[in-house]
C-alpha cells in the first residue's frame, strides 16, 4: 500500500528563479520537477515539510517558518529572507528560552459575584480569569472547572513555563506524569508543582471539579509529545527539571503551624523547598490572635479564598469584603490586613519567589 502524504502549494512565475534559493539557500531537497523541457512545477521537502511550488497557482505565496537550533548558522545568518517567488520566510530558535516578563506591580480584586466570563479552553475545560491584567504578563491565575465528570480528552502534552502549580478546589482529577510512577489522584487540598517540560496527561475527573492553576508568565506554549506514552517505565522522584522537582502534596494529615500573618495558622506544600525558592505556596486558616497591618516584599503575592470569608483592608484603599471564589493580588511594599475572618476561612497563597520578608505593624 503506498504512501499517503501531503503538500502546500504555493506559487510562482518563474520556477527557475526558485530552484536554487529553496535548494541552496534553504536546505531543501528537490524531489520532483516537471516537465523536462520547460518545467513548470518542482516539489521540494525538508524540516518535514513538502512544498509544491507552481507556475501560475493563484494562492498568495505565503509565509514559511523554520525553526532551527542554530539560527545563526543557517541561511547565512538572516533572519527574514524573501523567495524569488514572494514567499516569506522567518528563520527562528527551535527551543527559545522562557522569558519572564517584569512584573507591572498592582493591586488586584476579582470576586467570583462579578461575573467573570467562563471561557472554554483546551480539552474542552473552562477557564476563568483570576488576575486580569496578568501583573504585565508576568503571570496568569486561572479557576479551571469540568462539569461533566468522567474521561478527559487530553493527550500527552508539556508547557514552556517558569513555573505552575496545579491546586485542587472541589472534587478529584486523575493525572499521570513522566517519570513519577502510576496516576496519582488529586483531591481536594492537594496539589501537583508540575515542573518545566514534565510530560504528563490529565485521565479523568469527577463531576464539577474545580482547580487553581498558575503559571510564570502568564503566556506560555503547550505542546503535544505525540512519542510519549505514560505512565513511563522508571520511577524517578528525585528527578530534576531545570532545577525544579515535580511536588504531589495531600492536605491529609497535614501540619499546622503559626503563620507570617499574627492571627493565622498555614501548612506548606514543601513547593518552595522543591523548586530553590523560585515560589511558595501555603493554605492559610483562622489562627488565634486578631489580625494586624503588614507588608510583604516578594514580587507577587496571589492570594484565593477557598472557604469562608475575610475583609481585605488596603492603605488608602476601600475594603473588600471576600468569600470563596473571590481573589486578591498584593503588590509588594504595600500595607494591608486580613480583618474579621470567619472561624472557616481558608485561603491558598502563593508567592513568587518563594523566600521573602513580612513586615508587621502592631502598633
Amino acid at each position: 500500500m503506498s504512501d499517503t502524504i501531503a503538500e502546500i502549494r504555493l506559487p510562482t512565475s518563474e520556477l527557475r528563479d526558485d530552484l536554487p534559493f529553496y535548494t541552496k539557500t534553504l536546505g531543501m531537497r528537490l524531489d520532483m520537477i516537471y516537465p523536462a523541457d520547460d518545467p513548470q512545477v518542482a516539489v521540494f521537502s525538508g524540516y518535514g515539510l513538502r512544498l509544491r511550488i507552481e507556475n501560475g497557482a493563484t494562492e498568495p505565496p505565503g509565509t514559511l517558518r523554520i525553526l532551527t537550533d542554530d539560527p545563526d548558522g543557517f541561511a547565512n545568518g538572516a533572519r527574514e529572507l524573501t523567495a524569488p517567488n514572494g514567499t516569506r520566510i522567518e528563520i527562528a530558535e527551535r527551543n527559545p528560552p522562557v522569558v519572564l516578563p517584569a512584573t507591572l506591580h498592582s493591586f488586584v480584586v476579582r470576586r467570583l459575584a462579578d461575573q467573570a466570563p467562563w471561557i472554554i479552553g483546551r480539552a474542552g475545560m473552562q477557564y476563568r480569569d483570576l488576575i486580569p491584567d496578568r501583573l504585565g504578563g508576568s503571570i496568569i491565575a486561572s479557576h479551571i472547572r469540568i462539569p461533566d465528570g468522567g474521561p478527559v480528552p487530553d493527550m500527552v502534552h508539556f508547557h514552556k513555563v517558569g513555573f505552575q502549580l496545579i491546586f485542587c478546589y472541589r472534587g478529584w482529577v486523575d493525572v499521570v506524569y513522566e517519570d513519577q510512577g502510576p496516576p496519582m489522584r488529586l483531591t481536594a487540598g492537594d496539589c501537583f508543582i508540575q515542573p518545566p517540560e514534565i510530560r504528563h496527561r490529565v485521565l479523568e475527573a469527577s463531576d464539577h471539579v474545580e482547580v487553581i492553576e498558575i503559571g510564570v508568565p502568564a503566556e506560555h506554549v503547550t505542546e503535544i509529545d505525540h512519542d510519549m506514552t505514560l505512565p513511563t517505565a522508571h520511577l524517578r522522584p528525585e528527578r530534576e527539571w531545570q532545577g525544579q522537582r515535580f511536588v504531589y502534596n495531600q492536605a491529609k494529615g497535614a501540619e499546622w503551624v503559626p503563620c507570617r500573618l499574627p492571627g493565622y495558622v498555614c501548612r506548606d506544600t514543601t513547593i518552595a523547598a522543591n523548586t530553590g525558592n523560585v515560589a511558595g505556596v501555603q493554605v492559610v486558616r483562622r489562627g488565634q490572635g486578631d489580625p494586624v497591618w503588614a507588608r510583604h516584599d516578594t514580587d507577587i503575592l496571589f492570594a484565593f479564598v477557598m472557604e469562608g470569608s475575610v475583609t481585605l483592608q488596603g492603605e488608602g484603599r476601600d475594603a473588600y469584603d471576600l468569600t470563596a471564589g473571590d481573589a486578591f493580588v498584593i503588590p509588594p511594599g504595600m500595607k494591608t490586613r486580613l480583618a474579621d475572618p470567619s472561624d472557616d476561612v481558608e485561603l491558598l497563597e502563593v508567592a513568587l519567589p518563594g523566600a521573602f520578608k513580612t513586615e508587621l505593624d502592631t502598633e
